[in-house]
């Protein structure tokens, strides 16, 4: 996992971001947090230099940093924490991650098909227009996410929980749900079609999908927003 730093700066509880040294080893020792970083565009060059020579990534604290179009093409991470990053325009498939933060994250504009992600948090993340489409995404915390206008579809969304989510034009067609968990969810204009709902946990109060009404082609408008 991720050395949990916490910054250096006096009354800043943020954790460290991970450092490189002059030889592009990760250094086991960091000091401050990405907002208190002083050579925040050299410490962000080497980090992103790392990530080109590394497909595999372990252990890096990344907290608070944007990506925008860098190449992630069937990179592997574990461990790895990305709370409060923003990513942008990011055109990426066959990503793993494992037991990995993405706490809120901030995504807009991004492809991630084909996806492999187990054992992560994304809670409170935000997706605009994001693309999931065919990834498995098997017992992650999606808890508290707000999604727009994206795409879980052809996904296998086994035992990951969506609590307290907020869902607007977002569509999980052809999943596997099962036991998934909707408790509290806001929706309009989300789509299950051919997902197996009936084995999925939704709020009673705000689905009839919760015992087993399919009538409406597994496709409900749930909570206004």
């Amino acid at each position: 996992m991720y050395l949990k730093n916490q910054c250096s700066c006096a009354g800043c509880k943020k954790p460290a971001i991970s450092n490189i040294d002059d030889n592009g080893n990760l250094i086991e020792t960091s000091q401050f947090c990405w907002k208190h970083t002083t050579n925040s565009e050299e410490v962000k060059d080497r980090l992103f230099k790392y990530l080109q020579k590394h497909e595999k990534v372990v252990g890096v604290n990344f907290s608070g940093m944007t990506f925008d179009k860098i190449q992630l093409e069937g990179h592997k991470f574990y461990g790895c924490d990305f709370s409060h990053c923003f990513f942008q325009n990011l055109n990426c498939t066959k990503l793993r991650f494992r037991m990995c933060k993405f706490d809120f994250a901030v995504f807009n504009d991004c492809n991630l098909l084909e996806s492999n992600v187990q054992f992560t948090s994304f809670s409170g993340a935000k997706f605009i227009h994001v693309l999931f489409t065919g990834s498995d995404l098997i017992q992650n915390n999606f808890n508290g996410i707000a999604s727009y206008q994206s795409s879980f579809d052809d996904s296998d969304l086994y035992n990951s929980r969506f609590i307290r989510a907020r869902l607007v034009d977002t569509s999980i067609r052809n999943c596997n749900v099962k036991k998934t968990m909707f408790y509290e969810i806001q929706q309009n204009n989300v789509s299950y079609k051919l997902s197996n709902t009936n084995e999925a946990i939704f709020d009673k109060t705000g689905s009839a999908l919760f015992t087993g009404d399919n009538s409406a082609e597994n496709s409900i408008t749930g909570v206004p927003v």
